[in-house]
Order: C-alpha cells, then sequence, then structure tokens
C-alpha cells in the first residue's frame, strides 16, 4: 500500500487516534459455534500479548463474547503488564442480558461493571451499545429507560470517551444512525470483496461525520484461511453456491500471486471512508500475517480485475442461525 497501514489517525470528531488496524478478539473469548474452533485460554493470552507487542493501538472486544471470557483474558494481561501499553485504545461494547434478552438501562449498566472489573479497567476508549437487533424489544432498548440512552449518560459521566453503534442489519442501524449522534459505528461482514450490503449506511455515516470501523473484511474467517479449508462463510458453514464468489476472488489473486487475505484486507483499508479496519485473529501467528498482508503490494491490474466481479448487496447474514456467545 502507499500509505503506512499501522500510521495512526484520528477518529472522527474525537481527541483518539487509533491505528487503521484494530484486532478484534471475539474468537478469543472461544466461540465455536460462530467459528467452527476453539481458543483456549492460553493460546488467547499469548495472542493478546501479541496485539500489545505489535504496532497497533487499537483492540476490539465486547462483553458477550464467550459470555465474558474475551474480556477476562484480555484483562489478565492486562494486568500482567500492569496497564495497557501507552496510547493503547480498547474498545469495548454493552451487550443485553444473555438469558433474557433485556436491554434497559439496569442492564447496560451491570454490562459495563461487569466489563470494567474483567478488564481490570476504571473506564474505556469506546463503548458501542451492541447487537440491538437481538434484544426482546428494539422500542425498549431505545427508550427512555433503555440501553441506548445510557450509553449517552456514561459518556457524560466520562466511562467512556467516545460512543458508537455495532450492529448487524443495515436497516436497524440507519435509523439509529440518523437519530442519535454516535461518534462512530461498526459494520462487520457487510463491506467485503464478495459484499456491498454496507456502502450506503457507510456512505450516511461519513457525511454525518460519525467514524466508520469495518469489521470482519475476511468475511468470517474464509477469505484468510481459504475455501479449501474452511468452509465457512459469515459465520455459518457454506454451501457450494455461498463459496462461488470466494473462490472467484482466490482465481484472479493466484494469478497475481497475492495471498486472498491480502487483498480482502487492503480492500477495506484502501477505502477512504474506513477509519479503521477490524480484523479477527486467534493465534498469535496471526497479528504479524496482518501486518505483513497490510503492507503486501497489491498491483493495480488485481484490484481491476477485483473491481469487474459480481458482489452481493444483500444481508449476507440473513440466513445464519445466531447463538450467542
Amino acid at each position: 500500500m502507499a500509505e503506512d497501514p499501522i500510521e495512526k489517525i484520528k477518529l472522527g470528531r474525537t481527541k483518539l487516534a487509533v491505528s487503521r488496524i484494530c484486532f478484534g478478539t471475539s474468537s478469543l473469548g472461544d466461540m465455536p459455534d460462530t467459528y467452527g474452533y476453539g481458543v483456549d485460554e492460553e493460546r488467547a493470552q499469548r495472542t493478546v500479548r501479541a496485539i500489545f507487542d505489535s504496532p497497533v493501538n487499537f483492540l476490539d472486544t465486547s462483553r458477550i463474547y464467550g459470555f465474558g471470557r474475551s474480556e477476562a483474558r484480555i484483562g489478565e494481561v492486562i494486568r500482567e503488564r500492569g496497564g495497557l501499553p501507552p496510547g493503547f485504545v480498547v474498545s469495548t461494547k454493552l451487550d443485553r442480558d444473555p438469558e433474557t434478552n433485556r436491554f434497559d438501562a439496569s442492564q447496560a449498566r451491570r454490562s459495563l461493571e461487569a466489563s470494567l472489573k474483567a478488564l481490570g479497567l476504571d473506564r474505556v476508549d469506546i463503548l458501542h451499545l451492541h447487537d440491538p437487533e437481538h434484544a426482546d424489544s428494539l422500542e425498549t432498548t431505545a427508550g427512555a429507560n433503555g440501553a441506548l440512552p445510557e450509553l449517552f449518560k456514561m459518556k457524560e459521566e466520562g466511562l467512556a470517551t467516545a460512543v458508537g453503534l455495532a450492529a448487524g442489519p443495515v436497516d436497524i442501524m440507519t435509523p439509529l444512525l440518523r437519530d442519535w449522534d454516535f461518534d462512530v459505528l461498526i459494520t462487520h461482514n457487510r463491506f467485503t470483496l464478495t459484499n456491498r450490503n454496507a456502502h450506503s449506511m457507510i456512505d450516511f455515516a461519513c457525511a454525518r461525520g460519525i467514524a466508520v470501523l469495518n469489521a470482519a473484511p475476511y468475511a468470517g474467517g474464509v477469505l484468510a484461511k481459504g475455501s479449501g479449508s474452511y468452509r465457512r462463510y459469515v459465520y455459518q458453514e457454506a454451501s457450494e453456491e455461498m463459496l462461488d464468489p470466494v473462490r472467484r476472488v482466490e482465481a484472479v489473486c493466484a494469478r497475481h500471486d497475492v495471498p486472498p487475505g491480502a487483498a480482502a484486507l487492503q480492500f477495506s483499508m484502501r477505502d477512504p471512508r474506513i477509519t479503521s479496519t477490524v480484523c479477527g485473529v486467534s493465534r498469535p501467528e496471526r497479528v504479524a500475517q496482518t501486518l505483513e498482508w497490510a503492507g503486501w503490494q497489491i498491483p493495480q491490474a488485481l484490484w481491476d480485475e477485483l473491481e469487474s466481479l459480481s458482489f452481493s448487496t444483500e444481508d449476507p447474514e440473513a440466513t445464519r442461525e445466531y447463538k450467542a456467545g
């Protein structure tokens, strides 16, 4: 890439400076229903150490990832090091009650308190409302006694520097982005080499001054691991039809001797609307590989070929059977 892939840039209207790569840590919570494999505590902690030792200064987690295991494992490494590396930015999320799906103000407070305890922090840099589409009632979540107004109270209280929305369906996210003054958003699986479902929402967010974090550039992992060995697409077992677009990308990349993971990552990073790209990592070696892919020299001819491929604009997770944790 022409630009430094690890340079720190301003996060929207905030004073935070984040690297153009953010490491996602959902898989470090051991979530085999989502990823098709498990991650034990020792491997997760080695991965967190590799993140903290890298030039990246940005990590994203959530209360519900592994029902708290992701945050707990990150927190253990923070404690062993005596705190976060200087200038490091932590993003986490408020989550609904996983048993009742209730997502009111009281649940939001419990979620944040549990997050801070697990991480060993007294505040976080970025705090998102997470997956309101899975709450028992979107109206309750956004209502006067809901988690959403409570999120903004938390910012006023100094418990978070910036507040955001991290959700799935664009038709749920867009009205919330229109009605509330978010600093940042996370979209996942919906702006990749094979899918552009979030394209218009990203335009809308940028026009509003909302920073965009684009997560899951590998479509849940398959563009990084390869369709031959990892037959999953956006967190679900993939049919041949679902894998066809991935294989077309792989064929183009093979002709140019470029790893599909590098093309998938840089597709997101080269878009000027994207502040940072959230890349999930499940082992320490993936941290170094991500940085290598971010700097991979990709010829314009490859981008031209990839641009000629068809892509979906439908919600890629419409058929996903969601399982919390």
